[in-house]
């Protein structure tokens, strides 16, 4: 029954006040008083049933909890008292006063039965050990294919011991010596004796003497060994892993080779080493020679009897092992390399400290690592990606022997080259060394080239990147930047003396300056540039350039992020300006979008930039030679008081320009010798066109003329284009020659000039031949009246006399030096 509410307390009834004064606070909430009445009764109801709920749950808890602290205090009395018993049975063993003696006294215990258990352990094995030992010395000689099984069970003992010492840290090093020692000797007394057999089977074959005795007999019994000796060996050879095979590792000879070879190696030894005449430092390739000749003599034996043993158990060994067996004539070699290296090793020394040795020693070693690689196809590893680098690498990069031999390389090539620039002919032209519409270059430019050449084939073997290219950047680049020096100064040297200061200086000794004699020293310059410029274009797209540039662009982009240097101390930068801008530019790009260029970008644009100036400066020398010449010929005045020339037309040259003419002829005839068609052609054509303005300026615009005067100066005209054209060997008739196509606007004006008053409708023999056509010719007075009425009429005039070049005020400019218009 819900309580009163007097029966309330305090607190409970100010709330039921509360809740009343909310939900009835008018009249009409009264209405809802029986609803309000039944939800309270509802809640009621719910409240009291999850009341019951919460109080079961709660004895339920309390049961469980005491039942909980019961099992606890019966668990805690149990292991009261069986830790009662341990004591007191601790005390009876170890006969102690008290339970914390008496746990050191069995703890000492336990320890002594672990260590003599793994004593026992330890005997157990080396009694194993020993069996094994004792059955392999039973069987190796009597039944020597059993004496296999147990070497191996030794082998895997201790490599497992090996690897247990590891993890134990070295908890049992004297065991673990004892029986590496044991292995070591069995391993030992089993490869004599197989060896032995061998070697046995070896002398009834006659090995290696040039008549072997090649019976069925022998051969099987040959093969019978060497199997047994690949079987005694395999557990030794090395598993093919690319990701943890250390770099320069030597591949491992098979024991049978290794028997083989040996009387091989004895014979070597005896011709190679002492006082033996054949015994020489200068002739490393006797004894490189003599290894090549033993490949030759003995690889047919190794490939017609060995391969079929190989082959067998390639198939047999599966994909780990597989790879030492693919070649004989690879294993033969592989055999017959210990021996080789140890002769270098022993020759490298002496031969060091002198220069030409050395690099001598060097190209004979890279010539028989060549001849491995290509005439016997030698790979130390059929599956590796990467040709076999050769012994001449081993010995550069592994044994660091490579900054010695750049050194007496580079010496060594800037001495020929201090030598060629000496020689006295060094600066004389070489018309013979190229063909004949070249450019012709100083025998200086070709040796130098010819000696470059000589030294890529020197370092082209190498197999290191970096190697390679730095003795392209310290050697080659550096020669070519010498010999860019030297023609540079000759240029700034010839420069400095024809300047007006250094004619001052000099005086009147200025003979070898002018004239061909000048163009000489010039085209000098020019033509070793332009040969050199070239021959770099020519590097850049041989193959072994090719792939220098796109290992050295590879390079730079996997250091990009990571500031490392490109080639030993040299940055990205430094290789760049020594070489090409574009490594520089691709190394902030990707790869995608890497810019095209070559090794030698930065030395062909130095050279690319003299041959222009030097061009240039030929061009200036020429054309003020030819105008100075002209000067007397600008002051003839008579060109206006001419009477009628003589009917065949050219006319005789005007005295005047006879210098000009000897100048012309002389010079671009040494030109045509000196230079190719391309340049001959720039260089006339630029000369033509001083000589056109020089014409146009000072006689054409500052004198007037009669009809005889006009063509004579024409006829002139035509004597300086038959020059230059038999000059620089143009065929056809000088009217369509090269010289009247460049000083196109000139010959338009003497058209002009040449205008006869009367014409007529037949060819006049003083007019162009181009112009003799049979269209009606137009007078003097018909042009002039057309070309000074207005500007459409002047251009319809001049397409009429097929003038193009002229503009309608020069065509006036000129018609108005016409003695008849004037007047």
């Amino acid at each position: 029954m819900p309580a009163s509410l007097d029966q309330l307390s305090s607190q409970e009834a100010t709330r039921v006040q509360d809740y009343l004064s909310d939900k009835i606070q008018s009249l009409a909430d009264l209405e809802s008083l029986d609803s309000l009445l039944s939800n309270l009764g509802a809640q009621h109801e719910l409240q009291r049933k999850q009341l019951a709920e919460a109080q079961e749950a709660l004895d339920k808890a309390t049961i469980a909890s005491k039942n909980h602290s019961d099992a606890v205090r019966e668990q805690a009395e149990a292991f009261n008292r069986q830790q009662a018993d341990i004591d007191r049975r601790l005390k009876i063993i170890t006969q102690s006063e008290t339970s914390d003696e008496a746990v050191r006294s069995f703890e000492l215990s336990m320890k002594k039965l672990q260590r003599l258990d793994v004593a026992k352990g330890y005997l157990s094995l080396l009694h194993e050990v020993e069996g094994l030992s004792e059955q392999v010395s039973k069987n190796v000689e009597s039944a020597p294919q059993q004496s296999l099984p147990p070497y191996r069970r030794l082998r895997d003992i201790l490599s497992s011991l090996k690897d247990a010492q590891v993890a134990a840290e070295g908890a049992a090093p004297h065991l673990v010596d004892t029986i590496e020692k044991l292995v070591a000797s069995v391993k030992k007394r089993i490869q004599e004796v197989f060896s032995s057999r061998l070697q046995g089977t070896l002398e009834k074959l006659k090995w290696p003497g040039k008549e072997l005795v090649l019976n069925d007999g022998f051969l099987q019994e040959w093969a019978d060994n060497v199997d047994l000796l690949l079987d005694f060996q395999e557990p030794d050879l090395k598993t093919r892993d690319a990701v943890t095979a250390k770099h320069g590792e030597e591949t491992q000879v098979l024991l049978p080779l290794e028997v083989m070879v040996h009387p091989l190696e004895l014979r070597f030894k005896y011709h190679f080493s002492g006082t033996k005449l054949t015994n020489r430092l200068d002739k490393p390739e006797y004894f490189l020679s003599h290894v090549s000749d033993l490949i030759a003599t003995y690889a047919g034996f190794f490939v017609a009897y060995l391969q079929p043993i190989l082959d067998r158990r390639a198939d047999s060994v599966g994909q780990a092992l597989e790879w030492h067996f693919l070649s004989a004539t690879n294993a033969f070699i592989t055999a017959l390399l210990p021996m080789v290296r140890q002769k270098i090793n022993a020759i490298v020394p002496q031969v060091a400290t002198n220069p030409q040795l050395f690099s001598h020693f060097l190209h004979e070693l890279m010539n028989f690592d060549t001849d491995l690689r290509e005439t016997w196809n030698y790979l130390s590893d059929p599956y590796s990606s990467e040709a076999w680098e050769g012994l001449a690498s081993e010995l550069l990069s592994q044994q660091n022997w490579f900054d010695r031999w750049l050194q007496v390389e580079k010496e060594f090539a800037l001495s020929r080259y201090k030598d060629i620039i000496d020689t006295p002919e060094s600066g004389q032209i070489d018309y013979d060394g190229v063909e004949g519409n070249a450019t012709k270059p100083t025998n200086a430019a070709i040796r130098v080239n010819d000696l470059l050449e000589t030294i890529t084939d020197r370092y082209k073997p190498l197999s290191s990147f970096s190697q390679k290219l730095r003795f392209l950047i310290d050697i080659q680049i550096t020669i070519f930047d010498q010999f860019h020096e030297r023609l540079l100064s000759g240029l700034e040297a010839y420069l400095a003396m024809t300047s007006t200061i250094g004619r001052t200086v000099q005086g009147g000794d200025q003979g070898d300056l002018e004239g061909v004699a000048g163009l000489e020293r010039l085209c000098r310059i020019f033509g070793s540039a332009e040969y050199l410029e070239k021959k770099m274009q020519d590097w850049s797209d041989d193959v072994f350039f090719l792939d220098l540039w796109s290992e050295l662009q590879d390079r730079v982009q996997k250091n990009r992020d990571e500031g490392k240097n490109v080639v030993g101390p040299m940055s990205i930068a430094e290789v760049a300006q020594r070489t090409s801008q574009t490594v520089t530019e691709n190394n902030l790009t990707n790869k995608s979008h890497m810019s095209e260029g070559a090794l030698f970008d930065e030395t062909a644009s130095a050279y690319r930039r003299l041959r222009m100036r030097s061009e240039s400066i030929l061009i200036s020398t020429f054309s003020t030679q030819v105008q100075s010449s002209l000067k007397s010929y600008s002051r003839v005045s008579t060109w206006s008081s001419l009477s009628s020339p003589s009917a065949s037309f050219p006319h005789p040259l005007t005295s005047e320009l006879t210098a000009a003419i000897r100048i012309l002829s002389s010079n671009i005839s040494f030109l045509a010798r000196a230079l190719g068609t391309a340049p001959l052609r720039r260089i006339t054509r630029q000369v033509l066109l001083s000589v056109q303005t020089f014409l146009w300026d000072n006689v054409v615009l500052r004198h007037s003329f009669s009809a005889a005067g006009a063509s004579q100066l024409a006829s002139d005209v035509h004597h300086i284009c038959g020059v230059v054209d038999s000059a620089i060997s143009v065929q056809g008739p000088p009217a369509q020659g090269e010289a009247r196509r460049t000083i196109k606007k000139l010959n338009e004006g003497l058209t002009l000039l040449g205008l006869k008053i009367k014409p007529q409708n037949v060819p006049d023999e003083s007019q162009d031949v181009q112009h003799a056509d049979e269209k009606k010719e137009l007078g003097l007075w018909e042009v002039e009246r057309k070309l000074f009425a207005n500007n459409e009429s002047a251009r319809e005039v001049l397409n009429e006399l097929d003038i193009d070049t002229l503009t309608e005020a020069e065509a006036r400019a000129v018609l108005e030096k016409r003695v008849e218009i004037r007047s």
